[in-house]
């Protein structure tokens, strides 16, 4: 019986305060680095290059191990913008090198990647040494992203789209449809 009250003990221990301790404590931190972080956002463990490029808004749930990657040298930020009641998976990666703008009430599940710039592919020098092409990412209002979708550059989500698990979207999507496949091609509508 002790043993079990113990476990039990530990358990709201460590899910109940040591997590809401280390979010506050990890919250204080960027908000002083410059991230912009809403009303009732929790911060887990979380990677970033540049905190002051990151805006979250109020009731944002977001899973450990995110990265958010802004790819260039110090500029007057943010770059990343997330909405609100947003809903952001474990392993996401936000790569911008210009900006990406999620809207509010979004789902966006574990592993998604987005990546706003491209390598130059041009011929008679190496495409590491290449400059490279950026567009802007928009993702709409009440969108859902199944796991593991990936987001090129230029893309607009319109409002209400869902996009299937393991997509790799290359187009616009207008809003309220359904997408699916590699590359995504549109399989339905709301």
């Amino acid at each position: 019986m002790k043993s079990r009250f113990f476990q039990h003990s530990l358990f709201v221990v460590r899910n109940r305060y040591y997590k809401k301790l280390s979010s506050f404590s990890r919250r204080q931190l960027l908000v002083f680095c410059g991230m912009k972080i809403g009303k009732s956002t929790g911060i887990p463990k979380i990677q970033y290059t540049w905190p002051h490029q990151v805006a979250i808004g109020d009731n944002c749930r977001l899973e450990h191990n995110i990265f958010f990657h802004y790819d260039g040298i110090w500029k007057q930020g943010p770059s990343i913008i997330i909405g609100n009641n947003a809903f952001v998976g474990f392993g996401c990666e936000f790569n911008i090198t210009k900006k990406i703008t999620i809207g509010n009430d979004c789902l966006i599940a574990s592993g998604c990647k987005f990546i706003d710039h491209n390598h130059g592919t041009a011929q008679g020098s190496l495409m590491r040494e290449q400059k490279s092409t950026e567009d802007a990412i928009v993702i709409g209002n009440n969108v859902w992203l199944g796991v593991n979708v990936t987001v090129l550059k230029g893309i607009t989500i319109g409002d209400g789209a869902v996009v299937a698990a393991g997509a790799v979207v290359t187009k616009s999507i207008a809003a309220n449809e359904i997408w699916a496949g590699i590359p995504a091609k549109k399989i339905g509508e709301r």
